[in-house]
């Protein structure tokens, strides 16, 4: 059976995945769900020094005190820089990095750089006001896509603000990252984002999947995302 390591997006924390993660455990398959540093349950640890490679020792840290390899890695979102920097750093834990509607960077790039104007704007005014000039509170549900008052309702209180230094800072890559396989899933219910990594994933020969959803998968489309996680795990 598979290690599905989930990593969660801005805002979020490893909660998001409680419609997911139960039924892969119960396929038989290993499930991780951390939460990254300064949101959720570890909020109490948020900082201006909370950065992207902080988010990435998260995980690199949890992969080696646990000791797992032929890894399927996901992130969310957000999560996509959080993946490439792991790839980077432990290929030979990983089998599969798998990016769910959200950035695949390339060397150099930082997060808020790569996301289109509009939303790249709204982040960097929210900083500068709410955010106390260095968090990003979190983003309106309804700009994401989400809908449904139940799941807002769900959703609304457990979000948390996000440290603008994992936006911020810039990704260092070289080939190592690139040695680890990749797949990509779009989310195309909504505006769309980040149609341009799915693009730059299908350059590089990458599989790519469309999920009838909006941005938020796991919350929204929780049975039709196993069914693709699966999928994919058996494929690759």
């Amino acid at each position: 059976m598979t290690t599905f390591v989930l990593v969660h997006g801005a805002w979020h924390g490893g909660w998001c995945w409680g419609r997911v993660a139960p039924q892969l455990r119960a396929a038989g398959h290993t499930v991780f769900t951390p939460s990254l540093t300064g949101l959720s349950d570890r909020a109490h640890l948020i900082s201006p020094s909370v950065n992207l490679s902080t988010h990435v020792e998260d995980i690199v840290r949890m992969l080696d005190a646990e000791d797992l390899t032929d890894v399927v890695l996901v992130g969310h979102s957000y999560a996509g820089m959080v993946i490439s920097g792991v790839a980077e750093q432990r290929p030979e834990r990983l089998r599969l990095r798998v990016h769910l509607d959200g950035f695949l960077p390339e060397n150099g790039e930082a997060a808020i750089d790569i996301l289109p104007e509009v939303p790249a704007s709204h982040y960097r005014e929210a900083v500068k006001g709410p955010g106390f000039g260095w968090m990003i509170p979190p983003r309106s549900l309804e700009k994401l896509g989400v809908t449904d008052q139940a799941d807002i309702d769900w959703l609304t209180p457990r979000l948390t603000p996000q440290p603008f230094g994992t936006y911020w800072e810039n990704i260092v890559l070289t080939e190592a990252s690139e040695s680890v396989a990749g797949v990509y899933i779009e989310c195309v219910d909504w505006m769309r984002v980040f149609t341009r990594f799915a693009e730059r994933a299908a350059a590089k020969g990458w599989p790519t999947y469309e999920l009838a959803t909006c941005h938020e998968a796991m919350v929204t489309a929780p049975k039709e995302l196993l069914e693709m996680l699966l999928e994919i795990d058996a494929k690759h």
